[in-house]
């Protein structure tokens, strides 16, 4: 494996619609040194199917299956374990990687001297970017009030998110959240790039389906106390 190996982890349920499409746009990005770790979280769909007949055309792609369901906090910290690059990268089973995401994140991760880095996202079926007006305000106002970091463009060092003890598995919602407020507080340096490498799904993802729960993990982030 090369020591710049990008190890992308990515949970699926019942995602059958979207994912081939979401995997190609890992399996044709323009940076080549990437594995893509993929756990179907019990799927009663074909999402296991489609991902099995990717991963014999593509070695770098891996599939693992759970036979009861674990949400996605435990599932990352799973792919994590098994990953082997020296970096790892987000990406959800509903979005759309534009081609040259991973290289433009590396070579800025790179230039500032990073410990991680998000970018801005493209919302799906809208002419909207996000994060907007809060991009250019100080991460750390941000996030007392919200997580301007969209969890799916994330990239960061495998030895840091190590450090911190991985994702938080007390948070089964808002995991990203938490991390991010857990790196930010240890003084790790985290940026978002200004330039859109994303295409985010907004419209019955878990954000939507789940907002009572996402809102009452949120809440325990910003007050600092365990749900």
């Amino acid at each position: 494996m090369s020591k710049n190996l990008v190890s992308v982890v990515m949970s699926a349920f019942n995602s059958e619609t979207t994912i081939e499409k979401s995997l190609l746009s890992l399996l044709n990005q323009t940076y080549s040194e990437i594995e893509i770790l993929v756990i179907d979280d019990n799927s009663t769909d074909n999402t296991f199917e489609i991902c099995s007949d990717l991963s014999k055309k593509h070695e770098n792609l891996k599939i693992f299956r759970n036979r009861n369901n674990l949400g996605l906090t435990k599932n990352l910290n799973t792919l994590i374990n098994k990953s082997n690059g020296k970096f790892i990268a987000r990406q959800d089973a509903d979005d759309i990687s534009i081609s040259n995401r991973l290289d433009m994140q590396l070579k800025y991760l790179n230039k500032y001297d990073l410990d991680g880095c998000a970018t801005r996202a493209y919302i799906m079926g809208k002419n909207k970017i996000i994060p907007g007006k809060s991009y250019y305000l100080p991460k750390k106002i941000v996030m007392k009030k919200k997580n301007p970091f969209i969890h799916g463009t994330l990239l960061i060092k495998s030895s840091v998110i190590n450090e911190v003890g991985l994702y938080n598995e007390k948070f089964y919602y808002s995991q990203d959240y938490k991390l991010m407020s857990d790196l930010l507080k240890n003084n790790y340096k985290l940026k978002i790039m200004k330039e859109p490498l994303y295409h985010l799904n907004m419209e019955g993802n878990i954000s939507i389906k789940y907002k009572k729960e996402q809102e009452y993990y949120a809440n325990c982030v910003k007050k600092d106390i365990n749900p």
